[in-house]
Formats: C-alpha cells, structure tokens, sequence
C-alpha cells in the first residue's frame, strides 16, 4: 500500500467530514475545515492512497514556538498500518520547518502506546479545565 502525506495540501470539505466522524464517533456534520485550518493553523497533513483521503491531522499554533497535534484520524479499516504515525512525522517536519521548538498533543488513555510508543511524544505535565 502507498500513501503519499502532503503537508498543507488541498482537500474536499466533505472527506474530511467524513473522516473525522467516523474517527470520532459522531454524526457527518458541514465543517468548513479548508477555511478554518487556513485562518487558524500552521499547517496540516493529508494522507493519500490512490487519490483518497485517508488520513489527517490538523496542526495548530500559537503563532510562535508551540504547535499542536489536533484531530489526528486515519480511515477505520486502514488503522494500524502506521498511516496515523506517518501523519505525525509530517506535522513533526513542519512544524520544525516553521522554527516551532514544542509539538504538544492530549489523548484520551486508550491512545497512549500510540502518541508515546509509536510516535515519540513524552509524557508531561498539563492541566485541563472542561469548559
């Protein structure tokens, strides 16, 4: 199986929807991602198979030294097959690319292994507040 990743690439509205509601249990809504990623992210990263979306992470920033790993998801049935950490190691390189000097990333438990193990996150401090 290839999978090309494209950092910042251009994608359909509606494969992402799918994606992420199929990534994170709930209903296909109308996001415009395009527009919100390009007004409030450093970048992005699509994963591709024979022209298909099949992965994404979104990377966000505070404008300066820190980027953040959001709303990484890979295809269901292609889980697994490391497509989830390639699309890290994209958002790795570009966000070093841009001068970033901290990639932070928060995951539920049963994700651990994944963000630790396979794509070399170290465990921090952090702190929460459910708004």
């Amino acid at each position: 199986m290839t999978i090309l990743y494209e950092w910042r690439g251009n994608f359909d509205n509606a494969d992402v929807n799918v994606l992420h509601a199929e990534g994170f249990d709930h209903k296909v809504l109308d996001i415009d991602w395009l527009a919100q990623v390009r007004r409030h992210s450093l970048g992005w990263v699509c994963a591709w198979r024979d022209g298909e979306l099949v992965g994404f992470v979104n990377v966000a920033w505070d404008g300066g030294v820190h980027a953040f790993v959001l709303d990484t998801v890979v295809r269901g049935e292609l889980r697994r097959a490391g497509i989830g950490k390639g699309l890290v190691a994209e958002a790795v390189k570009g966000a070093r690319a841009a001068k970033c000097e901290w990639l932070h990333v928060d995951f539920d438990d049963h994700l651990r292994k994944f963000y630790f193990d396979a794509c070399g996150f170290e465990p921090t401090n952090a702190g929460l507040i459910a708004l």
